[in-house]
C-alpha cells in the first residue's frame, strides 16, 4: 500500500499568511514551512516546503562528524535547494565574499555585520544549491522552495535580525566555515529534462521527465525512496500522488510517471 506521509505546518515568524495550492494557511497564521513527516522504513532525510516573506536567520550547521564527536550522534545536516518560486530581487545567502577568521565571524555576528559579509544569490524559479555541513546560510524573503535533508534538528543561529530567539554563537562559530561557497553541484535547472542533483556522499535526487531511465531505474532499485510530484502524472503503487505531496515507495518498480510528468526522486545513500 501506498504510504503519502503525514504534514505538518509549521508556523514561522517570517512566514506567509498566503501559501499557493494545494497548501492553506490557518486564520492568523504565518507558515513558513511545510514538513512530511520521515517514515519508518526511511527515517534519514527530510522533506519540506519553505515559504518566505522576511529573511531567515544566519545560520550553520554541523557535520555528522562533529555531532558525533559531541556525544550527539550522527545529527550532522547536509541539505539542498530547489526554487519552485521567487519574487523580483530574492537573494540565498549562501557563504562570505571573502574569507573570515573564526573571531571576525564572531564580530560580525555579534554587530550584524554578518548580513553584508555574506553573498547574496539572485535567484528564480528552477535555481538549485547544495548546502554542505559548516556552511553559512541565509534564505532571503520572497523565496518558496523544496529542501531535502539530513533529518536533524540541529541549527546554530549566528544572526537573527533582532527577533527574540535563542543564538548560539559558540557552537555556530566552532563548527563554520568563513570562507566563499564553491560547491559544484549550484546549477539553473531547465523547464525539462531529467536532471541528477545529487549523486552522495549522503543521499542521492533526481528530477525526472517521464518515466526513468534504466540508469535511474538502476540507482534507486532495491531500496525505498521518497517520491515528490512537481507535475500532475505521478504515482506510487497505483496511487495518484498529487502535486504537494510526497510519498514513500518501497522500490522504484512502483514508481509511475506519465510522459511528460515531473517529480522529485531522493534516496539515502
Amino acid at each position: 500500500m501506498t504510504e503519502i506521509l503525514p504534514t505538518r505546518s509549521v508556523a514561522k515568524p517570517w512566514g506567509r499568511d498566503v501559501l499557493p495550492p494545494p497548501f492553506a494557511v490557518p486564520a492568523g497564521e504565518r507558515i513558513g514551512e511545510i514538513w512530511f513527516e520521515p517514515p519508518e522504513r526511511l527515517p534519514e532525510l527530510l522533506v519540506k516546503y519553505i515559504f518566505t516573506s522576511e529573511a531567515l536567520s544566519v545560520q550553520v550547521h554541523p557535520s555528522d562528524a562533529q555531532t558525533e564527536a559531541r556525544g550527539l550522534g550522527r545529527q550532522g545536516k547536509e541539505e539542498c535547494w530547489l526554487v519552485i518560486a521567487a519574487d523580483p530581487g530574492a537573494t540565498l545567502g549562501i557563504g562570505f565574499a571573502r574569507p573570515l577568521t573564526a573571531e571576525a565571524l564572531r564580530a560580525a555576528a555579534l554587530d550584524g555585520s554578518i548580513e553584508r559579509l555574506l553573498v547574496w544569490h539572485p535567484v528564480q524559479a528552477g535555481d538549485f544549491f547544495y548546502i554542505p555541513a559548516n556552511t553559512v546560510h541565509a534564505i532571503g524573503a520572497g523565496v518558496s522552495l523544496i529542501e531535502v535533508q539530513q533529518n536533524s534538528d540541529i541549527t546554530y543561529r549566528l544572526y537573527d535580525y533582532g527577533r527574540p530567539r535563542e543564538l548560539h554563537l559558540d557552537e555556530g562559530v566552532a563548527v563554520a566555515k568563513g570562507e566563499p561557497y564553491a560547491d559544484l553541484r549550484q546549477r539553473r535547472l531547465p523547464d525539462r529534462g531529467a536532471v541528477t542533483l545529487v549523486n552522495g556522499p549522503l543521499f542521492r535526487l533526481d528530477r525526472i521527465d517521464g518515466p526513468a531511465s534504466a540508469a535511474v531505474r538502476s540507482a534507486y532499485a532495491g531500496a525505498p525512496l521518497l517520491v515528490i510530484p512537481r507535475t500532475a502524472g505521478i504515482a506510487v503503487g497505483g496511487q495518484e500522488v498529487a502535486v504537494g505531496q510526497c510519498a514513500l515507495a518501497r522500490d522504484i518498480s512502483e514508481v509511475a510517471v506519465t510522459q511528460g510528468a515531473l517529480a522529485l526522486l531522493t534516496r539515502p545513500l
